[in-house]
């Protein structure tokens, strides 16, 4: 993998291509000041002023009496210690605000290639969801996969000789709260064709997929060779679709070849070795090919999977009733 194929899958460099068949977005660049503060963690956890005045937490009424704890006391050694003043954007606050309210009210951050998924654990709704610049900074602020794209995007490049893009974006998508998780698919392609494709969430059963596999297959395939084919910008790449209701599918995603991509059903020895062009198409057939995930609403360096955790007796008894009934079935056959 080299940088041009992780350039391409930035999504201010493969939307514009796309963006009749992709979710309506709106994309910022962001000024290198807004970048200094996503990447300082010299102190607590401090969001810009809003000139909305808008806030990212819930609010909460106190009593001042209650938080003795947390007022400096007249003659204090304290007293120098002033935190330092808030931050301030007032012109991209002002231009994402008037995207949110264009793109009706509610839109998923991400920067070039990366959402921050993994702190939605911190927003009030417990998704990704934002109606506010202040909602948004606080995912970002939050976000280890933010940190990749502003520190380690091309670690994977056999090429690589930066450590950064020169330029970063803040991409707003509009966003679905009834979009259905089944109905996500990753798609691999090597050397331009379609060699792959898979359902997007490997940790539930879906009985509805099995009967339209062969439909799905069908759309997805005439999607690539119609929308998408030898109109990226790289060879080998990994795009996700979403398929509507009323069959029309939608780009959400590009992503690399490898790296830090997921293969999911997939491994990416069998991707490799697979010269299909028709594109092999999975999904799991039953609750017993379920793929057990870490997903939970708390930080993930709060998961502790060593030997004798929670989650490691958790994994350990879901793989001893996977075995058991994979037993059960081999009796009753």
């Amino acid at each position: 993998m080299n940088e041009e194929d992780v350039n391409a899958c930035q999504i201010q460099e493969w939307y514009p291509k796309f963006k009749s068949v992709s979710i309506r977005t709106s994309i910022h660049e962001l000024p290198e000041s807004f970048i200094h503060y996503l990447l300082d963690d010299s102190g607590s956890l401090l969001l810009p002023l809003s000139i909305a005045e808008r806030d990212a937490f819930p609010k909460r009424i106190c009593k001042l009496e209650e938080e003795g704890d947390f007022v400096v006391q007249e003659g204090s050694g304290d007293e120098s210690e002033k935190p330092p003043p808030p931050p301030s954007f007032p012109d991209l606050e002002l231009a994402t605000n008037s995207s949110i309210e264009t793109l009706g009210g509610v839109v998923f951050p991400k920067l070039n290639w990366s959402s921050p998924k993994d702190a939605a654990w911190i927003s009030s709704t417990g998704n990704l969801g934002c109606t506010s610049f202040s909602e948004i900074v606080l995912l970002l602020k939050s976000s280890d996969s933010v940190i990749h794209d502003l520190c380690y995007a091309y670690d994977s490049c056999k090429d690589r000789t930066s450590s950064r893009p020169s330029k970063f974006f803040l991409a707003l998508r509009k966003w679905y709260p009834t979009l259905k998780p089944e109905m996500e698919f990753r798609c691999f392609v090597k050397d331009n064709h379609l060699v792959g494709v898979c359902q997007r969430e490997v940790t539930n059963f879906y009985p509805a997929l099995v009967e339209l596999q062969h439909d799905l297959k069908t759309l997805i395939l005439e999607f690539f060779m119609g929308k998408v084919e030898g109109k990226f910008g790289s060879k080998n790449y990994t795009f996700d679709v979403y398929v509507t209701k009323d069959k029309r599918v939608k780009v959400l995603d590009f992503n690399p070849w490898s790296g830090s991509t997921l293969p999911l059903l997939f491994s990416w020895e069998e991707l490799e070795s697979n010269a299909r062009d028709d594109g092999e198409f999975r999904i799991i057939e039953s609750r017993h090919g379920i793929r057990p995930g870490l997903k939970s609403s708390v930080p993930f360096d709060y998961l502790d999977t060593s030997l004798g955790s929670g989650w490691d007796q958790f994994l350990r008894k879901v793989d001893e009733e996977s075995k058991r009934q994979t037993s059960a079935e081999g009796i009753g056959s």
